[in-house]
């Protein structure tokens, strides 16, 4: 009988890791003091607004993880410019008329 090899025996590993943490809507953490971990963009659900993008990031705010979703093309330009090797860093997201932006 021939031997049927397991998925685990060909090391494969996914892309890209899932974030932890519960969703939190990005104008509840407006104004407070938040740790970036990781981020991804990726097509947005909507594509019809802003650039058709979606920032995903994953975050704590004390020691609770979050995960944050924004369409927000400034603060996309804005986590882009940061090297990946300066995760993580502590933010506060501000709104600037209807502009969001790290500071």
């Amino acid at each position: 009988m021939e031997k049927v090899k397991k998925f685990k025996e060909f090391g494969i590993q996914p892309e890209s890791k899932g974030f932890v943490g519960d969703k939190i809507d990005v104008d509840r953490i407006i104004n407070t003091e938040i740790v970036v971990h990781d981020y991804r963009i990726e097509t947005s659900k909507y594509p019809g607004k802003g650039n058709s993008k979606c920032l995903h990031m994953q975050i704590s705010i004390g020691d609770q993880k979050r995960v944050v979703f924004t369409g927000s093309t400034v603060l996309q330009y804005e986590i882009q410019k940061i090297s990946k090797s300066d995760f993580p860093f502590e933010t506060t997201i501000v709104r600037d008329n209807k502009r969001l932006e790290f500071t």
